[in-house]
């Protein structure tokens, strides 16, 4: 498998995990949603780090572990707010706002650069594309916020979700994109320090911890468990897995990194595309515009983040 294949499976991967994921955690009235996903990430994460170190040779180490927690802490806290939103909104709208951590960070390393005059990195595509993505996910959230609610009740009376206005809805996609974003800038400055793949037995295996941990909780509260519930759960967290899979493999071909980058960036572009599918949601064009000027944006900073 070439590395056009593997950037194919990681879009789809990661757009059928956004998929899943929203379908698991979507009913208003499973309040622990977002701590049954997370053991089910745990589970299947700590699953694929077993295999890596005992069939992959993989080395890990208590030290390996404590100095990526900070980076692992602010992923695994992303990802549990990420699907607590889901209860609150249509993934159409969720996905792109989640997705948009990489033009933060992008506006992190151009402040940076700002302060200390060192400028010579910062391109202006760069600073358009950032700028894009900011300019989508802001009309989105006032898109959001001031749509009428008879309008929302109508676009809204395919799927057998309704969802109502509300700054929570808005506000936990936005904390994600924030803890992604400043947990890919720690990544960046930790991984100077460790193995790429030990660093990445020690995310999942952190992971496991937590879904331990709330599966300790879950079991104190005596949620109810069902196959119908849990099992979009399990699907999502596998996708999730081999998504990363695909994503470093796809990566490793240095060759053609900035033409794997850019199909990998796409993938909310799919989810969008899954949700109104498979999920019957239906979004004003407003919606559709700012989601639009955001994947621009979003894929050519994945584009010249590999140039």
């Amino acid at each position: 498998m070439n590395w056009f294949w593997f950037a194919i499976l990681a879009l789809i991967c990661w757009s059928g995990s956004d998929l899943f994921s929203k379908i698991g955690c979507r009913d208003s009235d499973d309040k622990t949603s977002h701590l049954k996903m997370v053991t089910a990430v745990g589970v299947v994460m700590g699953l694929h780090a077993a295999y890596v170190i005992f069939v992959g040779g993989v080395e890990i180490s208590w030290d390996v572990i404590i100095t990526y927690l900070p980076v692992s802490a602010l992923y695994i806290l992303s990802m549990t707010i990420g699907y607590m939103g889901l209860r609150y909104i249509e993934l159409s709208i969720s996905s792109p706002i989640c997705n948009s951590s990489g033009a933060l960070v992008a506006v992190m390393a151009i402040t940076m650069s700002l302060i200390t005059r060192d400028t010579a990195g910062i391109s202006v595509p760069q600073i358009i594309a950032t700028a894009l993505v900011c300019i989508g996910v802001i009309s989105l959230g006032f898109v959001e916020a001031r749509e009428d609610e008879e309008a929302r009740l109508v676009r809204q009376s395919v799927s057998n979700y309704k969802y109502s206005k509300s700054v929570l809805a808005i506000l936990l996609p936005v904390i994600y994109c924030i803890l992604d974003a400043a947990g890919t800038f720690a990544d960046s400055l930790v991984l100077e320090k460790l193995n790429e793949d030990s660093a990445n037995v020690a995310y999942e295996l952190t992971f496991l911890a937590c879904g331990i941990v709330c599966l300790v909780i879950l079991l104190i509260k005596r949620s109810k468990f069902t196959v119908k519930r849990e099992a979009p759960k399990y699907i999502g967290a596998l996708f999730e897995t081999v998504g990363q899979f695909a994503y470093i493999y796809a990566l490793a071909d240095e060759e053609h990194v900035a033409m794997s980058a850019p199909i990998i960036s796409a993938y909310c572009l799919a989810s969008v595309l899954w949700s109104r599918l498979f999920l019957k949601e239906k979004l004003s064009w407003k919606h559709y515009v700012s989601i639009a000027v955001a994947a621009v944006g979003i894929v050519v900073l994945g584009v010249l983040d590999e140039l």
